[in-house]
């Protein structure tokens, strides 16, 4: 049983003025925040508020590229060259560094959203070229990816440090691929069945597919999205559900 893990959110996905989610709500109960850099979300204002956030509230800041999605918030797939997806990726990076560096604070981590995400797990040339985004920019940082994925592996191979993710509140398929989000119930509405599905993650280690399998899963971070209309409620009781089970979260592994 862990006896630790960290706790991360997707957040600052407002842009020039839409406000998405709930970033104030949701900051007090995580200790890593996954920062849209534009592509899919986001944008220079939204990046330094968010960051500033991060650094009141003791949060690790981590960048959150996507495939340059505005429209479709980076939830469709894309054929896109490797030597592309490198420089995007960089490009990303570098953007919310860069703002960081003016807030006073650095990035720890690197977690592709969405599509790329998704993509980047299956397919390895697109997972390698991510990882050499990462490397290139900063070898210090952290990179998130699926638990069990080409992502994770490739990141290894590398030599980054990596943090295997698993999802609060998302279906599984019993390959350990996330049930796409056209398929009904691939997003656990409810939250109290979210906090039943991240208990057994952290505390047991595994998870119920979709075909009622039970799945294992070896997790360091557990993710929240922040585009949830219920965000706030919804990381409040994430994290008492697992302080309940005398799991601490934190972005730091356990010695």
């Amino acid at each position: 049983m862990k006896q630790r893990i960290d706790l991360n959110a997707d957040l600052g996905e407002s842009v020039n003025g839409r406000i998405v989610g709930d970033d104030a709500g949701v900051m007090p109960w995580i200790s890593s925040a996954n920062i849209a850099c534009g592509f899919h979300a986001g944008d220079a204002t939204q990046m330094r508020a968010t960051l500033m956030a991060c650094r009141t509230h003791g949060v690790a800041a981590g960048a959150h590229p996507s495939f340059d999605d505005i429209a479709g918030f980076g939830r469709r797939e894309m054929a896109i060259d490797p030597d592309v997806v490198y420089a995007q990726t960089l490009y990303q990076i570098g953007a919310l560094a860069g703002i960081a560096r003016g807030v006073g604070i650095g990035l720890t981590h690197v977690k592709p959203h969405g599509a790329l995400y998704n993509q980047a797990a299956r397919d390895r040339a697109l997972a390698e070229a991510i990882v050499r985004a990462v490397h290139d920019f900063d070898p210090d940082l952290i990179l998130f990816g699926l638990a069990g994925s080409n992502l994770i592996e490739a990141g290894r191979a590398l030599g980054l440090a990596v943090r295997r993710e698993a999802f609060c509140d998302r279906r599984y398929r019993a390959d350990g691929s996330l049930l796409p989000r056209t398929h009904t119930g691939a997003v656990l509405d409810s939250i109290d069945a979210a906090a039943a599905q991240a208990v057994s993650i952290a505390r047991d280690g595994f998870v119920l597919a979709d075909d009622g399998s039970r799945l294992r899963i070896d997790a360091d971070t557990l993710c929240i999205h922040g585009d949830r209309a219920d965000a706030a409620a919804f990381a409040r009781a994430i994290h008492a559900a697992l302080q309940d089970v005398r799991i601490q979260i934190s972005q730091e592994e356990e010695a």
